[in-house]
C-alpha cells in the first residue's frame, strides 16, 4: 500500500522507496506484452532509471504538464511464496484521474506482476511489471501507474 500512497500522493522519493536496490518498473501495453514486443510505455528496469524518472518528474518536467491527481484501486489476485524470501503477487488495478478543472475520468486499467522481497518487516518490489489492458489512455502518462 506504501507504493500506491506514494503515487497518489505525488511523492515520488516515496515511491522510489519501495523498490529493491536492484528492482525495475516497466509499464507496457497487453498489446505489446502478449505480443512479445519489448516497447513499453515506460521501461525503468535499472536503480538509475528509476531515480531519473524521479528527477525528470520532480525537477525537469515540473511546471511542462498539466498535472493531475491519481486515485489507485486494486484487487489482489493471487501470491506465491519463492524462495529467498521471495513472493510473485498479481494485481489487478484502475487508477482514475482529476485533472485540475475537477473533471475526474479513468486513466487505465490493467494488472501488476510484482516480485516482492521481504527481509523482516520491510517489503521492497524486486520487480514491477505493470500491463495495461488499453492501448491508448485519455492523456499522457507522467507518473507511474
Amino acid at each position: 500500500m506504501a507504493y500506491i500512497a506514494a503515487l497518489d500522493r505525488r511523492d515520488m522519493e516515496g515511491w522510489l522507496s519501495c523498490f529493491a536496490d536492484e528492482a525495475g518498473y516497466v509499464c507496457i501495453t497487453r498489446e505489446n506484452h502478449d505480443a512479445g514486443l519489448p516497447v513499453a510505455l515506460m521501461m525503468d528496469d535499472t536503480r538509475a532509471r528509476l531515480k531519473d524518472r524521479v528527477k525528470f518528474i520532480n525537477e525537469v518536467w515540473s511546471g511542462t504538464f498539466e498535472d493531475y491527481a491519481t486515485r489507485h484501486f486494486v484487487q489482489r489476485l493471487d501470491c506465491r511464496a519463492g524462495t529467498n524470501g521471495r513472493f510473485d503477487v498479481q494485481t489487478n488495478f484502475m487508477v482514475s484521474y482529476t485533472n485540475r478543472r475537477g473533471g475526474s475520468d479513468i486513466l487505465v486499467t490493467g494488472v501488476y506482476e510484482d516480485a516482492v522481497l521481504i527481509a523482516g518487516n520491510d517489503a521492497r518490489f524486486a520487480s514491477k511489471l505493470a500491463i495495461l489492458d488499453t492501448v491508448t489512455t485519455p492523456r499522457y502518462l507522467v507518473y507511474p501507474v
